[in-house]
């Protein structure tokens, strides 16, 4: 069934359960922070991409405000609580200074293939350790979701965006392991070449073949 939610499109984009600060400046979004908290409202963060706003985007609930400037900013923190789809886009909701639109809830499906995330995994640890991140990787719980891991795979905000449309977490998963294998082979020899010339002017130890 259709909705009426407050929008606040940004570059980037935000994934379902990530928890998300942000520092409001803006008249219209402190307008909007402020009926957040007297009518316990949500709000939507589609992504602006290529010049316009998409029409998916993912449904925020603020948690806090952390601090309240004398000049009216606001520091505050929301959680991505869904994925929508926008039917109409109005530049200003009725009213008010900030922009709203006639959204659907978009449904997903979060049947893993457990093969599949095993072969993630793997990867996954092999990028982290490629790239002197381990503690990433030590800190993954084992019940990740494809969305835990998004913002630290080297997507662009076009490849994110595609795991935003995608409505079920096999999808996703397909989607990143192809990212994975065409990615991979080229950090990790990246990583040696740079290893290599980290050893260029240096004395080396090395043990001379025998024949």
């Amino acid at each position: 069934m259709s909705r009426l939610l407050a929008l606040f499109p940004l570059n980037l984009v935000v994934f379902p359960g990530e928890k998300l600060n942000l520092h409001i400046f803006e008249p219209r979004y402190r307008q909007l922070v402020q009926d957040c908290v007297a009518s316990d409202i949500t709000f939507g963060i589609p992504p602006y991409l290529n010049e316009g706003v998409s029409d998916l985007g993912t449904e925020m609930r603020l948690l806090g405000i952390d601090k309240q400037y004398d000049n009216g900013e606001l520091d505050i923190r929301t959680k991505a609580v869904g994925v929508f789809r926008i039917r109409e886009f109005y530049r200003q909701a009725p009213g008010k200074l900030y922009a709203a639109g006639t959204i659907d809830d978009v449904a997903d499906d979060p049947e893993q293939d457990p093969e599949l995330k095993a072969r993630i995994t793997e990867y996954v640890q092999q990028l982290y350790t490629a790239l002197g991140l381990r503690k990433l990787f030590v800190d993954l719980p084992a019940a990740y979701r494809v969305y835990d891991i998004a913002h630290n795979l080297g997507l662009s905000t076009e490849q994110e965006y595609q795991l935003l449309e995608a409505t079920s977490e096999l999808e996703r998963q397909q989607l990143v392991l192809e990212h994975l294998e065409r990615i991979l082979p080229v950090i990790i020899e990246a990583e040696r070449l740079k290893d290599r010339a980290r050893l260029n002017g240096h004395f080396k130890n090395l043990t001379p073949p025998n024949f």
